[in-house]
């Protein structure tokens, strides 16, 4: 059986990481609990498809199953979530492609 570093299980083990360092972990939960319950300038909605777009940006596949649940339970359809990883993805890309500046700008220099 080959070994996965990705274990779907473990999402619901998140709620642990405050076993080896317990102050710190408490103080994680509640401004990530501020940042994400109620409605405030972002809807809970907006606040779930921003994470859902960074969640691929960053690339966790923990975050994207629980955002992809999330943006549903919210009111969220397909075309949006897909639009909104097409956002992170340009972003993204553009900002791979703008450090494109630097090496023209270091070869320039290099040539003269």
């Amino acid at each position: 059986m080959a070994k996965e570093y990705f274990n779907p299980g473990d999402l619901k083990k998140f709620g642990n990481i405050t076993e080896h360092q317990p102050e710190m972990g408490k103080k994680f939960f509640d401004w990530y609990g501020t940042v994400f319950n109620g409605d405030t300038a972002l809807t809970e909605r907006e606040k779930a498809l921003i994470a859902l777009a960074v969640s691929h940006a960053v690339q966790c596949p923990y975050c994207i199953d629980a955002y992809t649940s999330g943006c549903l339970e919210k009111g969220a359809d397909e075309e949006q979530m897909m639009e909104a990883i097409h956002v992170a993805a340009a972003i993204k890309g553009g900002s791979t492609l703008v450090y494109g500046v630097q090496m023209m700008n270091h070869a320039e220099k290099l040539s003269m």
